[in-house]
């Protein structure tokens, strides 16, 4: 009996040490904004054009022909606060990037078409 109490518990304090760390990465991963991308040869679209300050996960998919590229812009349009390359046909890659409110631009520009721009707002 007293083997099966000494299991019981140290598998009751191994869930709880498992369960504080769960509790600690979902409490993390929802400190952030998920925007999913899909890049094509002639159009840029985002799931979202505004979200809150803070940390933004652009999940950027690349539906056309060519690789692309995804970027975040100043409002100015040409200075870059993060970016992500050389992202294959078919392939999907993540950008990370922490920003404060203000307004900026997303860019796509896929190799062999033109660069495709749109407005973001951070609030």
């Amino acid at each position: 009996m007293k083997r099966i109490t000494a299991a019981t518990a140290i598998s009751a304090l191994v869930f709880a040490g498992l369960a504080g760390c769960t509790d600690k990465e979902s409490s993390e991963s929802g400190a952030s904004t998920k925007i999913d991308v899909v890049s094509s040869d002639d159009a840029c679209t985002l799931s979202a054009t505004e979200a809150a300050a803070g940390t933004i996960v652009f999940t950027v998919k690349n539906d056309g022909g060519n690789v692309t590229e995804f970027y975040m812009l100043e409002e100015d349009g040409e200075t870059i606060v993060n970016e992500v390359e050389d992202i294959g046909p078919g392939l999907s890659r993540d950008m990370t990037v922490k920003v404060e409110a203000g307004k900026y631009v997303t860019k796509c520009d896929p190799s062999g078409g033109e660069e495709i721009k749109g407005s973001f707002t951070v609030k």
